[in-house]
């Protein structure tokens, strides 16, 4: 499928006939499929969510739903077609009609679920609708790395009623990012359905709660104007569309590709009859590649960016700090052949040209049940006797794992 990579989410560059036969084709193909609709604000969003960044990539089919990124791709010499939230549920519907689908509305305030459900079948007489709820309330649950922190049991009840009614066709307008971790998570739960989408203030819109903005704000992109005229109180959502966007995306397309990405690579240890252990992660997505937890300092100088990957990384917060070391190793991005694709996928989503890495040493101060990796980033954990660490890891990663190693020796296997 022809995408456009800006700031490492693929977006769909499908026009909207071919995006709807698309659409057509996930309602008969037997699978499920997740819908999402990026904006310059999910982007945004997405670079402090690593997770929310990884269920935007696995989508089916990311439909461009703002402006911003309409004049981004420009920028990149390629063309974007923009397609609204509000339209695309619209032509949803059509297609349900038209087929014979049925399609479930869960979120937004009370009663504006039900309201949006009676003006659709107004505008779409035939279409079926099982069920349209308030579904699970702002504030009362909770998903993270795809575990329920809060609110499982009325997710569980949700899941009931909705199985029960055997949609075709499911909109969440829980608001993003929530509402696209809930699809993600839960789809499979209901295996009637075919289309999950978050369609976030859409159902507003539909009910007529929002007038949406005239023809001529739409048609030159200005809706986030016409939202800030009546909703004042959205100013930090509309300031991230139209400045923090598009200065992320000069950098981003301009800026790092002249720079290294400053990283930290993160050496976790523990001492088990008498030997030192080191811990591996194995990347997701990728064959046997194993390596050293390690991630973007993010401005942060290296041990607070240490400590900050490895509790990110391995959901633990159980180990001690011993070293921290500036600049240990510094590398380019290089093509596929030489560096494999992890390599030329980074570089294609972070922009930079290559990396330098700090050094992050830490004792292990809990027991491997502590330990739970987190599902977007890495596939699977081991600890591994210190003087293998670099035949373990996969071959791109052995020159740093050899001056990893020397640091780690200087640094604690020297002290006993």
């Amino acid at each position: 499928m022809s995408v456009i990579n800006i700031l490492g989410i693929n977006i769909s560059a499908l026009n909207k006939v071919d995006i709807l036969k698309k659409i057509e084709l996930f309602l008969k193909d037997g699978r499920q499929h997740q819908i999402v609709t990026p904006n310059p604000e999910f982007l945004i969003e997405a670079e402090k969510d690593e997770e929310f960044f990884y269920i935007l990539n696995a989508a089916d089919l990311a439909v461009p739903d703002g402006i911003g990124l309409k004049f981004a791709a420009r920028l990149m010499g390629k063309r974007l077609d923009r397609i609204a939230g509000a339209d695309l549920v619209y032509d949803i519907c059509a297609i349900a009609e038209r087929k014979g689908k049925s399609i479930y509305l869960i979120g937004g305030e009370k009663g504006i679920a039900q309201k949006a459900a009676e003006n659709l079948k107004k505008k779409f007489p035939d279409l079926k609708i099982v069920g349209a709820e308030e579904g699970l309330k702002h504030g009362e649950w909770k998903i993270k790395a795809g575990e329920w922190i809060k609110g499982e049991d009325k997710d569980e009840e949700l899941i009931k009623r909705i199985d029960s009614a055997r949609p075709d066709i499911i909109f969440s307008a829980f608001g993003h990012p929530r509402q696209d971790k809930w699809i993600f998570h839960d789809l499979r739960k209901t295996p009637s359905v075919k289309i999950g989408m978050g369609v976030g203030g859409t159902f507003d819109f539909i009910a007529g709660k929002v007038k949406r903005a005239p023809k001529i704000f739409r048609f030159f992109g200005m809706e986030w104007a016409w939202r800030l005229i009546l909703e004042p109180w959205r100013w930090k959502r509309i300031l991230d569309a139209t400045v923090i966007f598009p200065y992320r995306f000069i950098m981003w397309r301009f800026v790092y590709p002249l720079f290294y990405r400053p990283n930290v690579a993160c050496v976790l240890y523990k001492k088990e009859n008498g030997k030192f252990k080191i811990l591996l992660v194995k990347r997701a997505g990728y064959e046997e590649h194993w390596q050293v937890p390690q991630g973007g300092t993010d401005h942060e100088n290296i041990e607070k960016a240490g400590l900050r990957e490895l509790r990110e990384e391995l959901c633990t917060t159980k180990f001690k700090p011993v070293r921290a070391i500036k600049n240990v190793y510094k590398y380019k991005f290089r093509d596929k052949k030489e560096m494999g694709k992890y390599e030329s996928r980074a570089m294609r989503i972070l922009g930079y040209k290559g990396q330098k890495q700090g050094l992050f040493i830490a004792e292990f101060a809990g027991t491997d049940s502590d330990i739970k990796i987190n599902y977007w980033d890495h596939s699977g954990w081991k600890w591994i006797d210190s003087e293998k660490l670099v035949e373990e890891v996969h071959p791109v990663r052995r020159h740093s794992a050899k001056i990893f190693l020397e640091k780690f020796r200087e640094s604690v296997e020297k002290n006993g």
